[in-house]
């Protein structure tokens, strides 16, 4: 017996090591180390916190959802990550996740952000988080924009031992990202007409739809804006929900990250999907169970004709394009998402111009120039 334990000992170290090295092997390929943009790839000086909300929105109801019953309220469990022992202010950025995600589905990114002396927030939406009863429901993101408000006005509001961090939030430097329905989420409470927050000072939308809106519906702001999107995404096709942004936001950007997938920017694709020809083959699955509308009929409730929202008949149905486009490296996507995300964020909110035009150089310049995959316009 102490034989044979001892050969499956020795068989799962081997195993062990074995899968060690697969997963180095074949890992995402890094930018050359004297690059501009292998300098943005590190955490920042700062070490991180972490701390653990429940939110309650008192005034404004949860619907019911597909005969699961509703709430009086709308209640936000909400994950805080910040600088430690840094005082001073600091910009404070409202993540919103995708539909069946949850708040840490990019915890690389605000992790990055924190470390680099920003205040991140990320909640999980009542009616779009997975796991919600009766299934995620997209049409709810017509209440997401006041839920980021909510957000602010709640983590600004923190003061004594429950405020973890030091300092005070700027509220002059309030930023949003979102990825898929968050992004969506980003884009409505940055320019919405009637659901717009003023607060907002630069917003960023990951792989967010972005069909319906005319040039018209972005005139509400002129904030610095920045879609990150890929061109093998099945979920929420490129050339009409990204491609199209810097033609119809006077102050938009757009990293296009060839062979990006949808399900890639997310921290687990990788490395859980590593070695799949696509993973949004699987996601559509997912998601194409919970949309129970013509996803035309969810956009249109965003808004009339006259504030710019306008269905476009040629922009694919989601996830109508299968199978999907074969994706490039999830986790070299991540790289490329993260050092954006920094370097757009300190372009408009780092103090010294000096940094705000180094910043604007990665974004703009070197991080094309160092990943063959990435393409930047404005």
């Amino acid at each position: 017996m102490r034989r044979i334990l001892k050969g499956l000992a020795g068989l799962t170290i081997t195993l062990g090591m074995l899968v060690l090295v697969i997963y180095l092997a074949t890992g995402p390929q890094l930018p050359a180390v004297t690059s501009a943009s292998a300098n943005w790839l590190g955490p920042g000086p700062l070490p991180v916190g972490q701390n653990e909300f429940i939110f309650v929105d008192e005034t404004r109801p949860t619907d019911d959802n597909r005969g699961n019953p509703g709430s009086p309220n709308r209640t936000f469990p909400t994950t805080v990550w910040y600088p430690e022992n840094t005082g001073g202010s600091h910009p404070l950025i409202i993540h919103s996740h995708g539909i069946m995600s949850s708040r840490t589905e990019m915890t690389y990114m605000l992790e990055n952000l924190a470390s680099h002396g920003y205040i991140i927030a990320a909640t999980d939406y009542p009616l779009t988080k997975g796991g919600t009863p009766g299934g995620a429901n997209a049409i709810d993101v017509v209440n997401q924009p006041a839920d980021v408000s909510f957000l602010i006005d709640s983590v600004i509001a923190l003061e004594g031992n429950e405020k973890p961090f030091e300092g005070l939030i700027d509220i002059n430097r309030i930023g949003l990202t979102g990825l898929s329905l968050g992004g969506l989420t980003t884009t409505l409470t940055t320019y919405h007409p009637r659901w717009r927050d003023p607060r907002i000072k630069a917003a960023v939308s990951i792989a967010g739809p972005s069909a319906v809106f005319t040039e018209y519906f972005y005139t509400t702001s002129d904030i610095p804006f920045l879609m990150i999107a890929g061109t093998s995404d099945a979920l929420i096709d490129h050339k009409y929900n990204a491609a199209i942004i810097p033609e119809r936001i006077e102050n938009g950007m757009l990293i296009t990250i060839e062979g990006g997938s949808h399900l890639g920017f997310i921290g687990l694709s990788d490395p859980l999907f590593r070695f799949m020809n696509n993973p949004d083959n699987i996601g559509c699955q997912a998601i194409l169970a919970v949309l129970d509308q013509n996803p035309d009929d969810m956009f249109l409730a965003l808004g009339t004709e006259a504030e710019g929202v306008v269905a476009n008949p040629e922009a694919p149905d989601v996830c109508q394009k299968m199978p999907a486009l074969e994706a490039s490296h999830p986790g070299q996507q991540q790289l490329i998402t993260q050092i954006a995300v920094l370097s757009f964020f300190e372009s408009v909110f780092a103090k010294p111009e000096d940094e705000r035009a180094t910043a604007r150089d990665q974004l703009q310049t070197s991080l094309a120039f160092d990943f063959e995959k990435v393409s930047f316009t404005d």
